[in-house]
């Protein structure tokens, strides 16, 4: 038990500092000055309601609702040209 215990000591620690979470700034999540990927929820339901719009990266979303959850910061009415 004691030549156990030093070991399970030390594989705890490197799990930990190989577990922990790089801070990302506010600049590196946003792409293209368009999607906010601190912004973008795959968990979220959105009506399925076909009323396109066109985001600021020139793809047309199925609604508002999926535009706004998949990151993008502006959008105008209507399917992209």
């Amino acid at each position: 038990m004691k030549k156990i215990l030093p070991l399970i000591i030390t594989f705890s620690a490197i799990l930990l500092f190989s577990f922990q979470c790089e801070e990302v700034s506010p600049a590196e999540r946003i792409i293209d000055g368009c999607i906010d990927t601190s912004k973008i929820k795959n968990d979220v339901a959105c009506i399925m309601l076909y009323d396109p719009v066109c985001g600021c990266d020139n793809k047309t979303y199925g609604n508002s609702c999926v535009a706004i959850n998949s990151g993008v910061l502006s959008f105008t009415q209507g399917a992209c040209n």
